[in-house]
């Protein structure tokens, strides 16, 4: 090939690169345009899914290995925690307590009942579900007559992961439905923030279910599903939330305190007793304290 053909070939390469990376930027444009016009409930359904979709993405590790190393895997729930905790104040408290300024004196009062009720739902859904498990170990015999034991313990996990996944869709939900009543102390990009960092964590969790259902002997696929399953609830409970916020705009700074609340229930009841089980504390303490700052970041960043 003769100097004059490099050349005409490097030039016709680059161009082909530049045209590439315009039409992709055409396209994430059009496409940020077409998200930021939509109805407040249809974002709130497709940021939810975007996040199911982390879950199931870190699931799919299944189909690489059988296992993580335990390191690695405490430090991405320490990540995960951290982000739950800076997105509870940044995305949820903060722009409660703002919404709640005309209550003067009082301003303080729909932040800490929202939040308190939040926690106290989740609370209550958590003993039942250690009510369930009671009764499933005490009728263990019964069940392996039955020849669904197995089947009983998968369904108690996945409804345990379920469980505290409800409030991160709930969080996303009355994020994006909290734009429909036009405060000022809520924006388009602190609700994608808060997308954005509950993927970011739902990632190590959908690995979390997975991963030991893989090491049990299941097949890669029947993992899969049941790690991508736990996060299904969330753009269900996201449509709830901005609906119910959408419907009555007075219970916005209970509802964004609410979902706070729940959301920081589930970090101090399962992710960090989980992040610090295997005695990984300073990983896992690392972690979130990486989380937090990631999730300050990108709360400060696009909100």
């Amino acid at each position: 090939m003769t100097e004059a053909e490099t050349g005409l070939t490097f030039i016709i390469s680059d161009w082909n690169l530049s045209f590439f990376s315009a039409l992709v930027y055409t396209g994430v444009q059009s496409a940020a345009h077409w998200f930021a016009e939509s109805s407040h409930i249809l974002q709130a359904l497709l940021a939810s899914v975007f996040t199911w979709g982390m879950t199931a993405l870190g699931a799919a590790l299944v189909f690489f290995t059988k296992r993580v190393n335990r390191k690695l895997l405490d430090m991405m729930l320490g990540f995960s925690g951290g982000v739950m905790l800076a997105a509870s104040y940044w995305s949820l408290l903060a722009p409660s307590i703002d919404l709640a300024s005309g209550y003067g004196h009082f301003a303080w009062f729909p932040a800490a009942a929202g939040f308190g009720l939040g926690a106290a739902a989740l609370n209550i859904a958590s003993r039942l579900l250690s009510h369930s498990q009671l009764n499933a170990s005490g009728s263990m015999m019964q069940m392996e007559t039955e020849g669904i034991t197995t089947w009983r313990r998968t369904a108690l996990l996945v409804f345990a992961i379920t469980l505290h996944n409800i409030p991160e869709g709930l969080a996303v939900g009355v994020a994006f439905g909290a734009l429909a009543c036009g405060f000022g102390t809520v924006s388009l990009g602190a609700a994608v923030a808060l997308a954005i960092g509950i993927g970011l964590q739902n990632l190590p969790e959908g690995t979390a279910v997975s991963m030991p259902l893989r090491r049990m002997g299941w097949s890669p696929l029947r993992s899969f599903w049941y790690g991508q399953l736990s996060a299904i609830v969330e753009p269900i409970a996201a449509v709830i939330g901005a609906v119910a916020v959408t419907a009555c705009m007075p219970i916005m700074p209970y509802a964004l305190a609410f979902a706070a609340g729940a959301m920081i229930y589930a970090v101090i009841d399962a992710v960090i007793p989980e992040a610090q089980q295997s005695g990984n504390t300073n990983v896992a303490t690392l972690g979130a304290i990486l989380g937090f700052i990631v999730m300050m970041i990108l709360d400060v960043a696009l909100g």
